[in-house]
């Protein structure tokens, strides 16, 4: 069996699309993988409710428990393998992994960005966007690189930015199609490998 493990920070919208979508289209039965667990930085993470709810095994390891970066991402790394996983999906998951965590799942391990990469890497990417007089914005799906947000692209989608856009409506528009790339883009991940 193929599993997925997926890190979420709060309300987990792209895992909960990921997951909907693994049901929907039975990637147990076409490629043999399954969501195996849905790891979280923050208790309170509301996403790990629906991942509950769909009889997912979750975990918390708080980061604010551990006095460095590479402590708290070296005891992930120990709770992520723990399920042996093929992919390793960051929805939301609103931390920098260090270089090690990076390199321990080297090619196994993809992200979602609300830009259209290489523009836009980092944070505020929506309004970003609208003030640098973008008459498009998007998403990229990428393979995590120790590098933030330059890693190889894997899927695109693209919204037009209107007249009277606010970085919370871009952003909302922008999330609709990350809610499909996203779940495309793992599965063609579990297809080819």
């Amino acid at each position: 069996m193929k599993n997925i493990v997926i890190l979420i920070s709060g309300s987990g919208s792209n895992m909960a699309a990921i997951v909907k979508a693994a049901k929907q289209q039975d990637w147990e039965r076409r490629y043999g993988a399954r969501v195996a667990a849905v790891v979280s930085n923050k208790a309170d993470a509301q996403g790990l409710v629906f991942a509950q709810d769909h009889g997912i095994a979750t975990e918390v390891l708080n980061h604010k428990q551990f006095d460095s970066r590479e402590a708290f991402d070296a005891q992930l790394a120990q709770v992520v393998d723990r399920y042996t996983p093929t992919l390793v999906v960051l929805a939301g998951f609103m931390r920098i992994l260090t270089p090690g965590f990076v390199q321990h799942f080297e090619g196994r391990m993809v992200n979602i960005h609300p830009s259209l990469l290489p523009a836009f890497t980092g944070l505020h990417t929506h309004q970003r966007a609208i003030d640098a007089g973008c008459k498009f914005a998007g998403c990229t799906v990428h393979g995590v690189t120790a590098e933030l947000d330059v890693g190889p692209i894997l899927d695109q989608a693209a919204v037009p930015v209107l007249p009277g856009d606010t970085a919370d409506t871009l952003a909302a528009r922008v999330l609709t199609q990350e809610h499909v790339i996203y779940p495309r883009a793992v599965a063609a991940f579990l297809q080819k490998h």
